[in-house]
């Protein structure tokens, strides 16, 4: 009597299958997400121009939002309000990596520096960036030098943080390996404790452009002419609600690319990952 035959699946089938599932996902999981967000937003705006209460909020619809938008976009003032945005984010950014970033290794690697400093840093991180904003006013002679200082504040404590908490984590055997081989400080710094600490400072780097970005709408309510936070509070005072939303969808989309954009420059960085 002849054996029944057993089908064994194809492992390459198997894994391919899982591979396209997981890639499915990867695509219809955020789809979904958007279109419940965008669902909520319709139903919300459907609310408010049902009510004669809330009606003239209507402008915060989707329909009137995105006629809007696309008006603004075509008019071009909003490419220059961005384009003012990004600049005040990149120059706080670069001067809070450009302190940031040398004393959170400093404060890593000493342990003096560590105590001495803990207390007075964790003290400032408290103090809300905003709160600099009359100081801002009168040191710096433009509005824009405030709000950057102001972004700079902001950006400042998550990247020396998150690169004084990557510098103490460093395995004590690289640096002893380093200087029996002769490295000096500069070699320590460029060869041994940048790489292992670049995850760490990206981490922060990450943070703090989301807490700047944050920060940025309210600093731009400052005396400036210019900027996403400035469109929105001139919508708000005309009381034109589709541009003030349509402003509000940008800022989002930005944050998200900016946020995005940091996630991979963190895989880019990822030695582990690679090794």
């Amino acid at each position: 009597m002849k054996a029944p035959s057993v089908s064994i699946p194809n492992q390459n089938a198997v894994g391919l299958s899982a591979v396209a599932r997981r890639r499915l996902q990867a695509v219809t999981y955020p789809l979904a997400g958007i279109a419940i967000m965008f669902l909520c937003w319709w139903l919300g705006g459907w609310v408010l121009t049902g009510n004669p209460d809330t009606v003239i909020f209507a402008g915060f619809a989707p329909g009137p939002t995105l006629a809007s938008l696309q008006q603004m976009l075509g008019e071009g003032a909003l490419w220059d309000a961005i384009g003012a945005s990004l600049y005040r984010i990149g120059a706080g950014l670069f001067w809070g990596c450009l302190l940031g970033i040398p004393l959170g290794i400093m404060v890593g690697y000493f342990t003096t520096a560590m105590q001495m400093a803990n207390l007075p840093f964790q003290f400032l991180r408290m103090v809300s960036p905003l709160a600099w904003m009359p100081l801002a006013v009168m040191i710096f002679d433009s509005w824009d030098g405030a709000i950057v200082f102001l972004i700079a504040m902001a950006a400042l404590w998550p990247i020396l943080f998150s690169t004084a908490h990557g510098v103490r984590r460093i395995d004590p055997g690289w640096l002893k390996v380093a200087r029996n081989l002769g490295a000096g400080g500069a070699q320590m710094l460029r060869k041994v404790i940048l790489p292992a600490v670049m995850m760490d400072m990206m981490a922060g780097i990450r943070l703090a452009v989301g807490v700047a970005w944050v920060v940025l709408v309210p600093a731009e309510y400052l005396g400036v002419t210019s900027g996403l936070g400035y469109a929105i509070n001139d919508a708000r005072d005309t009381l034109d609600y589709s541009a003030l939303a349509a402003v509000v969808l940008v800022i989002g989309v930005i944050g998200y690319g900016l946020d995005s954009l940091c996630g991979l420059l963190m895989r880019r960085f990822n030695w582990r990952m690679e090794s």
